[in-house]
């Protein structure tokens, strides 16, 4: 992405065609974010190495490596590293991730 962060989709619409799931592996740099979001699916994901920040509806949750959460559609959200090293992740889509469905506040 032009922002730095990998993304790496096993399953989905990009990947596969898939409309129901997409399963991705990603990289977040250091210091990286992106804006709010209000995302039309269901997002579970599954911490490798590093932090990773959330702000959901306000709330501000890091979870570490072996930590993982899920993120129900339709709540405003904006995820981050704010950290000094990378994070790797797996991000489950419910339906699968497009760009239309996400809702980017920018």
């Amino acid at each position: 992405t032009t922002d730095g962060k990998h993304i790496e989709e096993h399953h989905g619409k990009i990947a596969t065609g898939n409309t129901e799931i997409s399963i991705a592996r990603m990289i977040a740099p250091p210091h990286w974010s992106e804006p709010f979001q209000t995302p039309e699916f269901d997002e579970y994901t599954y911490i490798i190495t590093g932090k990773k920040q959330f702000i959901i509806e306000g709330d501000t949750i890091i979870l570490e490596a072996g930590q993982s959460i899920r993120i129900e559609k339709n709540a405003r959200i904006q995820y981050s590293n704010p950290f000094d090293e990378p994070c790797e992740y797996l991000s489950v889509c419910l339906p699968a991730f497009t760009i239309e469905a996400v809702h980017r506040e920018e």
